[in-house]
């Protein structure tokens, strides 16, 4: 497995866990509460921090605990890289139009963050699963 997939293999690790564990705990707020007295932008941040950090962390023990392999990037590992940034990129593109549309519906500041942030969670996995499906299947 290349350098390349490993870290592909992490930030898709990293972007499931991180936000269900962010969700699971906000949204258990939500049932019977006015969503604008929930604080959320604290443990978004902090969520996002942490999933910056883990997915570093990761990559570095992942580095270190695997054996000496040349860090090179080969045109196979450049096209893979840019078919996955291409459907994040559409992700992300059609579903920033939910937070939108919210903001124009003059929705609550609470569900047009979280429709951002699922937008931003939803793009990146998008982008890892078509990564690692061309690793493992080759294009």
């Amino acid at each position: 497995m290349s350098s390349e997939e490993k870290r592909t293999w992490i930030s898709a690790l990293v972007g499931v866990v991180v936000p269900a564990v962010y969700l699971a705990t906000i949204l258990s707020r939500v049932p019977g509460a006015d969503v604008a007295t929930i604080a959320y932008v604290k443990p978004m941040l902090i969520s996002i921090g942490a999933g910056i950090g883990a997915g570093i962390v990761l990559a570095i023990v992942a580095a270190a605990a695997g054996p000496r392999e040349p860090d090179r990037i080969d045109e196979r590992d450049r096209e893979i890289n840019r078919r996955g940034e291409y459907a994040g990129f559409y992700v992300m593109s059609i579903a920033a139009i939910v937070p939108l549309v919210l903001a124009m519906a003059e929705a609550q500041q609470f569900w047009i963050a979280h429709a951002l942030y699922l937008a931003f969670v939803l793009a990146a996995l998008a982008s890892a699963i078509v990564k690692i499906v061309a690793y493992r299947r080759g294009w």
